[in-house]
């Protein structure tokens, strides 16, 4: 019985993906639930699994070809036999132009890899296709032992750190000096291009002005000093710098709820929750999942969430849902090394808090110059509804929780 595989249903407000690439050929055995392809959308990464299993028949679509929910994308005969290299079911399959020399050669299964609870067909093939996974069982972290793709991606990872380092190999000689020059031209990424287009209709749709100020954050280091060892034993998770800065961030904007608010045609929408997007650096671009209703969260709960948002969006795993929303976003360029910068709003959001590089730098303070760790703070904010005043005096707020952060946790 033939049966066929078309695109998974897209949320409501993904309009189609793109075919990034196909995980088996045509004549080739197929597991249920077994990846068939991976989906590109404009946020997050999507695959294809496999119904039932079976033999791949034939192959609709090729690699980069944009597709809507419900398109049909492959057959799969069901019970049918794997076609050899030369026979004549291989030879007679029936591909879309140049598909088959698209499609990513299957790896070699390491017979050892393994996983302790049940698996999801995305850490399936993470575990299937590692040559470092050796012996130990993979160990899952969600319901019943489940294996996430996350799971398998960390097990992977501390595989390869534990495997010895090979000698290093002979210095080959330098290769010849080209006097030519010579250049790549290679298509933006779905997530590279929907980034291009939303921060082009930020800056076309509303009227972005920065305000500055800097920020003494001597006496949250001294509070991280003092805590940090206790904080990680009992949560698990180190005390960053970012729990301050959403907190006092959720301080300021209870004091100034139009920073909170967005533009809808002509009214101004106040929301009374707050949802605070954290932005992420990933290889495939910047993403900013959101913490909701981050004023009833605890410092830990937040440094957790960051965490774990971190890390799904590095292996792939975060979801649509994680991406949506957010009444106010902050951005920490500072990791990178950037000392001042103009960042702009996450659409339909007013406001983005910028921080940056902690320097050591003189200051005088109480008449005498002192070296103080500061930091530069920026935010941008759409001019149509915020007022200088008010953004000024919200960046003022938030420096002055950063410098006696006693009064976040005494909710002062």
């Amino acid at each position: 019985m033939s049966v066929e595989i078309r695109v998974p249903q897209l949320p409501e407000s993904v309009a189609d993906a793109t075919l990034v690439a196909w995980r088996k050929k045509p004549g080739q055995s197929v597991g249920r639930d077994e990846n068939l392809a991976d989906l590109e959308t404009d946020k997050v990464m999507l695959e294809v699994p496999a119904p039932i299993s079976g033999v791949l028949r034939e192959i609709k679509v090729v690699d980069g070809t944009s597709v809507r929910s419900g398109e049909l994308l492959a057959i799969i005969e069901e019970g049918g036999a794997a076609a050899g290299a030369g026979s004549p079911t291989a030879v007679a399959a029936k591909v879309a132009p140049a598909s088959a020399t698209s499609a990513a050669p299957a790896k070699a299964v390491t017979a050892a890899a393994t996983a302790a609870g049940p698996t999801g067909p995305a850490a399936r093939r993470v575990i299937e296709e590692s040559a470092a996974l050796t012996s130990a069982p993979v160990t899952g972290s969600g319901p019943r032992g489940r294996v996430s793709k996350a799971d398998a991606v960390q097990a992977v990872a501390a595989a390869a750190a534990a495997k010895p380092t090979p000698p290093a190999a002979p210095t080959p000689p330098a290769p010849p000096v080209r006097t030519g020059r010579a250049e790549q031209r290679v298509p933006m990424t779905r997530l590279r291009a929907r980034i291009a287009e939303r921060l082009l209709q930020a800056q076309a749709s509303a009227a972005l002005l920065t305000t500055f100020n800097e920020v003494d954050l001597g006496a949250v280091q001294e509070l991280r000093a003092r805590y940090k060892d206790g904080f990680e034993s009992k949560h698990g998770v180190k005390l960053g710098f970012m729990s301050f800065f959403v907190k006092a961030a959720v301080e300021a904007l209870k004091r100034f709820p139009l920073v909170n608010a967005s533009v809808e045609n002509n009214d101004i929408v106040y929301h009374e929750y707050f949802d605070i997007g954290v932005a992420v650096s990933t290889d495939r671009g910047l993403m900013v999942p959101v913490l909701r209703d981050v004023d009833a969260m605890s410092f830990a709960a937040i440094e957790q969430g960051i965490a774990q948002f971190a890390s799904r969006a590095r292996s792939g795993t975060i979801t649509l849902e994680d991406l949506t929303g957010g009444t106010f976003s902050i951005t920490n360029g500072g990791t990178f090394g950037s000392l001042l910068s103009t960042p702009i709003i996450n659409a339909p959001q007013s406001a983005i808090l910028g921080m940056h590089k902690i320097q050591d730098r003189p200051m005088v303070v109480k008449g005498q110059v002192v070296v103080r760790p500061m930091m530069y703070l920026a935010l941008t904010y759409d001019h149509r509804i915020i007022d200088g005043r008010d953004a000024v005096q919200f960046l003022v707020a938030i420096k002055d929780y950063l410098e006696d952060p006693g009064r976040l946790l005494l909710g002062m």
